[in-house]
């Protein structure tokens, strides 16, 4: 399952799935991985969920950034939960070019039965069409 937190600069994107990744500790039996670019909000997360900052990976593209995904995924099969923050800036695409990268997160997350947010820097009415089926 994917789900997607959008909204424009500014308007809270980071501060809402940080607090939905500290909200899902307290049901989730599996593990939780917090990916962003930044190390800016590693003690905003509670210390059972696992935060990983991209950029101590020089992480360029859209594959460098799925590979890596599916690699922290892979890390274990107790993943319950995926965050990710600002994928766009992440990978350095527009939303638009990220059609391939959210449909192998998608088939990923549905094998490996894990529930993966996702934070997009553009207005509802903006995202992509293949975007939409996530809000």
């Amino acid at each position: 399952m994917i789900s997607i937190i959008c909204g424009p600069k500014g308007s809270g994107k980071t501060k809402r799935i940080i607090d939905a990744a500290n909200e899902a500790v307290a049901t989730a039996k599996g593990h939780l991985i917090f990916i962003t670019d930044t190390k800016r909000y590693m003690y905003d997360l509670r210390r059972e969920i696992r935060f990983i900052d991209v950029s101590d990976y020089a992480i360029a593209g859209l594959d460098a950034l799925s590979g890596f995904i599916r690699g922290a995924i892979a890390g274990s099969y107790d993943n319950e939960y995926v965050f990710l923050d600002g994928v766009a800036r992440i990978a350095g695409k527009p939303l638009a070019e990220m059609a391939q990268l959210f449909y192998i997160l998608e088939k990923v997350a549905e094998l490996r039965s894990i529930k993966l947010y996702v934070t997009c820097s553009c207005a509802e009415e903006e995202l992509p069409d293949f975007l939409k089926k996530y809000l």
